[in-house]
């Protein structure tokens, strides 16, 4: 039986990437977006590294990937998450293992916050989150409508223990 293989996303992996985010879109509880960006608008919106896809068989059940924050350099070694696992693959651990993978990488790129922001329904996501050292830091409470409705938004971050320590 072959094993989980986590490695860098490319181009070519939009479809599957894609396909995934279409899937965390129908919940209802991963995004507040609501149709597939191109790729290329998403590959501007995300960080050109610390992006992750988790495979088996060659099949990709996941990806991860970081957005910036702001585009003040002050805050260049803080970066948003998103991490999103396909229907047929959520609980046998993939987010877990994309998270502690882009927690590395994105220490190895001097990054030193990364902050998530997660609805308060998303308990799978909430798990995952604290599982790899990740903190409740507040809620935003109606910060934005998704198909009319007020939705909270449950924010976590994570600090380095190796970044910006000093």
């Amino acid at each position: 039986m072959a094993e989980i293989t986590i490695r860098p996303m490319s181009a070519t992996d939009w479809k599957s990437v894609a396909a995934i985010y279409a899937e965390g879109i129908a919940t209802g509880v991963a995004t507040f977006e609501t149709n597939i960006p191109t790729y290329e608008s998403w590959d501007k919106a995300h960080l050109q590294t610390c992006r992750l896809v988790a495979t088996k068989d060659d099949s990709i059940l996941g990806w991860a990937a970081l957005s910036p924050v702001s585009s003040r350099c002050v805050y260049g070694g803080v970066a948003e998450v998103s991490v999103y696992v396909s229907q047929s693959s959520r609980g046998k651990g993939i987010g877990k293992q994309l998270l502690m993978h882009l927690i590395q990488q994105s220490e190895e790129e001097g990054i030193w916050t990364l902050q998530s922001g997660v609805f308060p329904t998303n308990h799978g996501s909430i798990k995952v989150h604290k599982a790899v050292g990740f903190r409740q830091i507040g809620i935003r409470e109606r910060v934005g409508k998704l198909k009319g409705k007020w939705m909270d938004n449950v924010l976590f971050e994570r600090r380095s223990k190796v970044v910006g320590v000093d």
